[in-house]
């Protein structure tokens, strides 16, 4: 007597294959999700350096200087990280460093207001030409002026808590300066206002 052995074929059933279809999906997001946590936890780490970085520079200007680089007032220190920040921390310095004669008067207004120039480079990776930390847009030549970025690619915000002539500047939350970055959202309001887009600033007041 002779019997027909039947042999099923191996294979995944179409059930089996959309559950591992399902497990593939999970993990590609969940790796996708825990990228964009070290990232973005990366970026805060940075920018608490940078402002850190530019405290410090900004507390040897004030050394050399009696004042911080005034600036208006502002509720929320945009447009002045350029004037603010790279300008008296390097480019004034830079720009004094290349004289072949040192003139009689080194200074510039603000307003009406005639206030000191920087005679010494305090910050130097704000050289477009040789910096590290990507606050400026890198080139081979040194603009008269540049913004500083944040590790998001936003200005950084700064603002003094007097102005050129000694008016104090009522939104300042500090009594030397107020700087911060707008963080991931690129919002920012004034301290006191209950607006969501401050809880991810980063800043140091």
């Amino acid at each position: 007597m002779k019997t027909n052995s039947r042999h099923s074929n191996p294979g995944f059933t179409l059930i089996e294959l959309m559950a591992v279809i399902t497990i593939i999906v999970i993990l590609a997001g969940l790796v996708v999700g825990g990228m964009g946590f070290v990232n973005e936890r990366q970026a805060k780490e940075k920018a608490k350096v940078q402002i850190a970085l530019i405290s410090k520079a900004l507390e040897e200007y004030k050394l050399d200087n009696g004042t911080y680089p005034p600036t208006a007032n502002t509720a929320n220190g945009t447009a002045q990280s350029a004037a603010g920040l790279y300008i008296p921390l390097f480019y004034e310095g830079y720009e004094f460093g290349r004289l072949t004669t040192p003139p009689t008067s080194w200074t510039k207004k603000i307003g009406t207001v005639d206030v000191p120039k920087s005679i010494k480079i305090y910050l130097p990776d704000l050289d477009p030409a040789s910096t590290k930390q990507g606050w400026v847009t890198t080139g081979t030549t040194v603009p008269i002026s540049l913004p500083v970025m944040d590790p998001w690619g936003q200005q950084y915000r700064y603002r003094t808590a007097v102005a050129a002539n000694g008016t104090p500047n009522a939104d300042t939350i500090n009594p030397d300066f107020d700087l911060w970055s707008s963080g991931k959202d690129t919002g920012t309001k004034p301290e006191t206002a209950a607006d969501r887009r401050n809880l991810d600033d980063i800043k140091n007041f």
